[in-house]
């Protein structure tokens, strides 16, 4: 047994549902409210790519352009209850947090470029059409409103298992429910609303993935339609201002800061938002990017579901647009690097408003973004990945809200050793572990080989989920002579780990339940 974070909670009317941030599972073919307030956005000064400490410096305040907010004033119930596709049910309802879904109504435009999407993300869009959309957010916030942070955190609802699928949420619940920030998941894309074709499906997917939240359950979402996801980055813009007015779903009470969130296909949608549609709306105060690709989802006709599989092999990688004037933490895993997400050809420098933070050992989606249903259900020929990311993703939400609320900056990581070529690879030692990157004690303080390679069955979910191989028992006697050694060592680096800021002190214990004591004879 390890010392794993345990939660409580409830949740009425659906079974259990798994649902990975599987980014190629999604492919397919194909109210109005006034003027928002003034906010600032702040940012920091840092270096480029090695480690160490950077000064902050302010940035000026920005004047939010006026704009619809989609209509946020009807409550959804009945039914079978709120649907979220989640790893860990129980987590959707933490202690001291109430959830309530209510309808996100109004008319979106959608999007056009204007000359040549670069690979300096510097992108120009221009409106193209208008149309209706009915879809849904659901809510997460604490039960005391004085408990309320101020940050809201909007997560781009992930579907690429065919459900909306909370994600994000699964990494970075601790840290949400601990701080006191309210959490958003909108349905930003029309598979989740009205349905779609489905490539791969996730555990526990099957008869209902690609179906749409409207043939999920009639009775309670039978009312929502979505125009397609050319329109989905208006319609995730028009509930940031609506949620930024505050009101009823955040309990009556008026924010401070709010951030956007996304992983896997979700961050290639925010990659899209951040380069083309912030510059028009700035209606995100920061941006928390989460195992994207080396490009964006791209911009698609009425009607249309986005093409991930596209976005996958786009010719043209695309950074983070350098003069965004506000912070964005992108956290990628060993795994993301190459194919299939591919994230390599976008790596860029730290900016004083970017930071990269790639983490050794690590694959796109693990043990802890299975949950227990899901681990039973996967069968990969070896273990699958059991890396800490999402302790790493907690810390990136803690640093990317201090960054807004008070200028100081993340601290800038050393970036994973990846070869040259024309098949680039992962810098390794002589155990099969990731050279640099951000490092954590199962990758310094080993007893198997923690990895984002896959193991042998070439299943598209398999790709994703990397391996743990644990070493010989003669390997682990080389390494150290006693189990208290072992376990000194252990202690020791997850105490560097959290020094260096990348693991928050508030998960030391999770980050020791990772230990392996009994490994060594």
């Amino acid at each position: 047994m390890t010392r794993r974070e345990k939660h409580t909670g409830d949740r009425v009317g659906w079974p259990a549902v798994v649902a990975l941030a599987l980014l190629v599972a999604s492919c397919s073919s194909g109210g109005s409210g006034g003027a928002n307030p003034a906010s600032t956005a702040t940012t920091a000064a840092a270096g480029a790519q090695s480690t160490g400490s950077a000064a902050t410096t302010a940035a000026p305040a920005v004047r939010r352009p006026p704009g619809p907010s989609a209509d946020l004033s009807h409550e959804l119930s009945g039914g079978k209850g709120a649907f979220v596709a989640s790893g860990d049910p129980a987590a959707e309802r933490p202690p001291g947090y109430v959830q309530h879904e209510y309808v996100a109504a109004g008319t979106a435009k959608g999007y056009r470029a204007q000359g040549t999407q670069g690979s300096d993300g510097r992108w120009t869009f221009q409106p193209s059409t208008t149309a209706p959309y009915r879809t849904r957010i659901v809510v997460r916030r604490p039960a005391d409103p004085s408990r309320f942070s101020g940050t809201v955190v909007v997560e781009w609802l992930n579907v690429s298992g065919g459900l909306d699928a909370d994600a994000e949420w699964s990494s970075i619940h601790e840290e949400v429910v601990r701080s006191g920030h309210v959490w958003v998941g909108v349905s930003a894309q029309q598979i989740g609303v009205i349905g779609g074709p489905v490539l791969v499906e996730a555990p526990g997917g099957k008869g209902i993935a690609g179906v749409g939240l409207r043939k999920l359950d009639p009775a309670r979402y039978g009312s929502l339609t979505h125009p397609g996801d050319g329109y989905s980055f208006d319609i995730f813009t028009q509930v940031a201002r609506a949620l930024r007015l505050g009101g009823t779903p955040l309990g009556g009470a008026t924010p401070g800061r709010i951030l956007a969130a996304g992983e896997s296909q979700s961050a290639f949608a925010l990659t899209t938002y951040a380069d083309g549609v912030q510059p028009l709306t700035h209606a995100f105060d920061g941006f928390l990017i989460h195992s994207r690709g080396s490009s964006g989802l791209p911009l698609v006709a009425p009607g249309k579901s986005a093409d991930i599989s596209g976005a996958l092999s786009a010719a043209t990688a695309a950074i983070f647009r350098t003069d965004l004037d506000v912070p964005v933490l992108d956290v990628q895993s060993e795994s993301d690097l190459l194919p299939p997400l591919r994230s390599l050809p976008a790596r860029q420098p730290d900016t004083p408003r970017f930071r990269l933070w790639e983490v050794a050992g690590t694959s796109h989606a693990d043990v802890h973004t299975l949950g227990p249903a899901g681990i039973k259900a996967i069968q990969c020929g070896v273990p699958i990945n059991d890396g800490p990311l999402h302790l790493v993703v907690k810390a990136a939400l803690h640093d990317l809200d201090a960054w807004v609320r008070t200028g100081a900056a993340p601290p800038i990581a050393p970036r994973i050793s990846v070869t040259t070529g024309a098949q680039p690879a992962i810098g390794r030692t002589p155990d099969g572990l990731a050279v640099g990157g951000i490092r954590t004690p199962q990758v310094d303080v080993p007893v198997a080989a923690l990895t984002g390679v896959a193991g042998p069955n070439p299943s598209v979910l398999c790709l994703l989920l990397g391996s743990t191989k644990p070493f010989t028992p003669a390997r682990i006697a080389a390494l150290y002579p006693s189990r208290a050694a072992y376990t000194k060592a252990y202690d020791a680096d997850a105490e560097r780990t959290i020094r260096s800021g990348f693991v928050l002190a508030a998960d030391k214990p999770a980050l020791l339940a990772y230990a392996r004591p009994a490994a060594v004879a």
